[in-house]
């Protein structure tokens, strides 16, 4: 079953997606009143096709929706943001006919790395991210902004205990790749067949417990001064190894 968490979606392009995505839970759309930007018609558009309840309101309403937050004359109320189940990840690879590729985020505190990190997962094709339930970042608005609409393509699934969950993963035949400061080169790492890629927290890395379950580690190699890169700039460089060595 998924489960649910109530909250808004801000700014004109997670609107659009959130829109064309026949799905998506909307309840109601906020227009700032008196903006004439193609953007904002097309989303009055979409919004009435789907016979939804459109209110154009004040900027002030707006800002107060969402306590001050950058919304470009729009905003979205929904009845939640859905999770997956792991089955779900599993399905939608078997939908492609594709050997599953999932990311495991061990972690991620900040809304602006997650969001990041969904945009890249989507366009490399990674069927699935799994998060913690506990100590990190959950779907919140500012993860649907960031994301750029990624969030309606890219499911994500919240679990109790990510060590369980990897053994269940390695039960159905996935091999995990974690990231370490020592590891083997990540430009030499093939993705191919069943994958799950486990970053980790932005300052403490993956957990012991955790690591300790991957089959390899990966590192990205660095000659300049400052040896460390932000979680969704090294999730992107691991993504996109992972999606060329699959032969994409």
């Amino acid at each position: 079953m998924k489960e649910e968490q109530k909250d808004f979606i801000i700014g004109r392009h997670p609107a659009m997606a959130a829109l064309k995505k026949k799905d998506s839970n909307i309840n109601k759309v906020f227009v700032q009143e008196g903006l004439k930007a193609d953007a904002i018609q097309e989303i009055y558009t979409l919004a009435k096709a789907r016979k939804l309840v459109v209110s154009r309101v004040p900027k002030t309403k707006l800002d107060n929706l969402v306590n001050g937050q950058n919304h470009q004359g729009v905003v979205i109320a929904i009845a939640s943001y859905s999770y997956a189940t792991i089955d779900d990840l599993f399905e939608k690879a078997r939908s492609k006919n594709e050997d599953p590729f999932f990311l495991i985020l061990d972690g991620i505190e900040d809304p602006h790395n997650l969001g990041s990190i969904m945009r890249t997962a989507d366009a490399a094709g990674v069927h699935g991210i799994i998060i913690p339930k506990r100590r990190a970042v959950q779907l919140t608005s500012v993860v649907a902004k960031t994301s750029t609409g990624a969030i309606e393509h890219v499911p994500v699934v919240r679990v109790t205990n990510l060590v369980q969950t990897v053994k269940e993963l390695k039960e159905q035949g996935v091999w995990i790749f974690g990231t370490d400061m020592k590891g083997t080169d990540f430009r030499k790492w093939s993705a191919k067949g069943a994958t799950a890629l486990v970053i980790g927290n932005e300052g403490k890395g993956i957990s012991p417990l955790l690591k300790k379950t991957c089959d390899e580690m990966l590192t990205i190699p660095m000659v300049g001064h400052v040896q460390s890169l932000n979680a969704s700039v090294a999730a992107s460089l691991l993504i996109y190894q992972g999606f060329t060595s699959r032969g994409n």
